[in-house]
C-alpha cells in the first residue's frame, strides 16, 4: 500500500480529489478525516495542510504527495518531482502599489517586501544582487503595503483579482507553479511499483485533456485526402460501410484544431460528424 499525502480543503484539494476519481480512485469523508482509505487502488490518502506536504513525504510519513511546485520550492525538501499535474496553475509574482513609480527590479532595492515565501524570495534577490528587506508573513499578505507594513509584495498570482482590489499590479513574475506529485529520491520497490502505477493512471487522464475524438462518414474516394489533412496518434481509423461508396472515418483531434478540422473535413463531402469527449488515452 502506498499513502500519499494530500491537501486537506481548499481548490487543490478538489482537483485532486477529481483526478483521483477519474483514475478509478475514490476517497472516504475527505478533510474531515486525518487518514482515508482509497477504494479502486491500494493507497491511503493523508490530508495535511499544503506546507506540510513537503516535509512529510521527506520524513517518511507519507510516500508521496500532491502539493504546489511553489511549497516544493520553497520547503527545500530534498525530494523528486515524479509528475507535473496540469491544474492548480499559478505564478508567484511580484506586486507594487500602482502609483509607486516602478521603473524595475532595482525599484526593490533596500525596500520592504511582504511575502510568505522568504527562501524563493531571497534567492532571486541574490541571483539580481537586490539588497531588500524580506518581511515574512502568513496569509493576506496582498494587504501589507495599505497598513504600512511593506512597500511590495510577493505572492501567489491567479486572475490578479486580488491584487487589484488592493491597489497593487504585478510587475515581475519570478516562478510559474503547478500541482505536482512529489516522491523522496528513493521509495522500497514495492511502493515504488505502486507509484507507477498511480503514474500510468493519470498520464492517461492527461493526455486525454484537450482533445476530442472525432467520427464521421466520409465518401471512399476522399478517405486519403482526409487522412493527410488530419492529426492522429498513429494514422486514422478507416473502416468500411455497408455502402461501398462509403467509409467511416474516426481520429483524435485537439481542442483548439476541432472546429477548423470540421470545416475542411466538410468541404472534402464528410457527413453525420460526431464529436465525442475523451477520458482517459492509454499508450
Amino acid at each position: 500500500m502506498i499513502k500519499i499525502a494530500i491537501q486537506s480543503k481548499g481548490r487543490l484539494n478538489e482537483d485532486t480529489t477529481r483526478l483521483l476519481a477519474d483514475a478509478g480512485i475514490t476517497l472516504g469523508a475527505g478533510h474531515r478525516q486525518l487518514i482515508s482509505r482509497a477504494r479502486g487502488f491500494d493507497m491511503e490518502a493523508l490530508y495535511l495542510r499544503d506546507d506540510d506536504i513537503p516535509q512529510a513525504v521527506s520524513m517518511g510519513v507519507a510516500d508521496a504527495g500532491i502539493v504546489g511546485l511553489n511549497e516544493v520550492e520553497e520547503r527545500g525538501e530534498p525530494l523528486r518531482t515524479v509528475m507535473r499535474l496540469g491544474f492548480g496553475a499559478c505564478r508567484l509574482s511580484l506586486a507594487v502599489p500602482k502609483d509607486a513609480g516602478y521603473d524595475g527590479l532595482l525599484w526593490f532595492d533596500r525596500r520592504r517586501v511582504a511575502t510568505s515565501y522568504p527562501r524563493i524570495l531571497s534567492r532571486f534577490f541574490d541571483s539580481h544582487g537586490i539588497r531588500a528587506e524580506i518581511h515574512e508573513i502568513a496569509g493576506s499578505v496582498e494587504v501589507a503595503p495599505a497598513v504600512g507594513m511593506a512597500d511590495a509584495i510577493f505572492d501567489i498570482v491567479s486572475s490578479g483579482g486580488t491584487l487589484l482590489q488592493n491597489g497593487l499590479t504585478e510587475v515581475h513574475t519570478v516562478m510559474q507553479s503547478e500541482a505536482v506529485l512529489v516522491a523522496p529520491a528513493a521509495l522500497q520497490p514495492d511502493k515504488e511499483r505502486d507509484l507507477d502505477k498511480l503514474c500510468f493512471r493519470f498520464r492517461s487522464i492527461i493526455d486525454s485533456r484537450g482533445l476530442k475524438y472525432v467520427v464521421m462518414n466520409i465518401p471512399a474516394t476522399r478517405v486519403a485526402e482526409a487522412a493527410d489533412m488530419l492529426p492522429a496518434m498513429k494514422s486514422p481509423t478507416v473502416l468500411p460501410l455497408a455502402d461501398p461508396a462509403w467509409s467511416s472515418l474516426g481520429v483524435v483531434i485537439p481542442q483548439d484544431e476541432l472546429w477548423d478540422r470540421i470545416e475542411q473535413l466538410k468541404q472534402l463531402g464528410a457527413q453525420d460528424i460526431l464529436v465525442l469527449a475523451l477520458e482517459n488515452i492509454v499508450r
